[in-house]
């Protein structure tokens, strides 16, 4: 029996049992494997790792685990003193676009609120939200660690925090989102750009207070749904406001 030692640092620790946290783990095998799925084995979905070390050497997840191996494995909070010559993420991408599961539904309002191209429905079923990511290059949020598996999924993120106002701080600073957000941009409904558009043209699908009490509108361009700053609006902007307070 061949034996392996299994060292992961920081958030990686969220995903192992308590008893496996901040300690070496000791990792039996008798049978070939790559370290991706040795990683994932122990409870580590791929997209959360940012390197791996081993020995004295850094690898990509195809290499295949030897006898008496030391594995160091970091996610991308912890930065190495010598620079990593392998990352086994992708590379960022170019528009930080989401797609989001069943569970994180509140968190997609409020991603869509600040301006994020974000996907959510809540009949998407796992094998769909991995093929959306992995074909439209969209970054998949989910509270469910083995969605974060599929092979599919290249970029991915398992948001730790339960309460909706929590998560979308978690994932602005995660993903360091607060320099680019464009509160109001977007259609909360379906995800849709929203455009300016004149008053004479919506005027017969507003109520009558709105009509008189407002004479800027704007209308999501694939729904067509009709915004205007209403006695939400400062709740909002409120709510804006405190989310950018909290830049770390």
């Amino acid at each position: 029996m061949a034996v392996a030692y299994f060292h992961f640092y920081a958030e990686l620790n969220d995903f192992l049992p308590r008893h496996k946290r901040q300690v070496q783990i000791i990792h039996n095998f008798s049978e070939r494997a790559s370290i991706k799925d040795t990683i994932e084995s122990l409870g580590v979905p791929h997209p959360e790792v940012d390197y791996i070390k081993v020995n004295d050497s850094y690898v990509d997840f195809s290499y295949i685990i030897q006898d008496e191996d030391n594995i160091y494995v970091y996610p991308i909070s912890v930065i190495d003193i010598h620079p990593p010559t392998i990352l086994v993420r992708p590379q960022p991408l170019s528009e930080m676009r989401f797609v989001l599961d069943i569970h994180l539904g509140k968190l997609a309002t409020s991603l869509r609120l600040l301006g994020f191209d974000t996907l959510y429905r809540n009949d998407y079923a796992d094998e769909e939200l991995a093929e959306v990511s992995h074909t439209q290059s969209r970054i998949l949020l989910t509270r469910d660690k083995g969605l974060l598996m599929r092979s599919l999924v290249n970029y991915g993120y398992y948001v730790r925090s339960t309460n909706p106002q929590q998560q979308i701080i978690e994932v602005l600073r995660r993903f360091d989102l607060f320099n680019i957000v464009s509160p109001f941009h977007r259609c909360l409904r379906c995800n849709g750009l929203l455009q300016p558009i004149a008053k004479a043209l919506v005027i017969d699908q507003l109520p009558e207070s709105v009509q008189l009490q407002n004479d800027e509108f704007h209308r999501c361009q694939e729904c067509q749904q009709i915004y205007w700053k209403g006695t939400h609006y400062e709740r909002l902007q409120q709510f804006i406001d405190g989310v950018l307070q909290q830049k770390a």
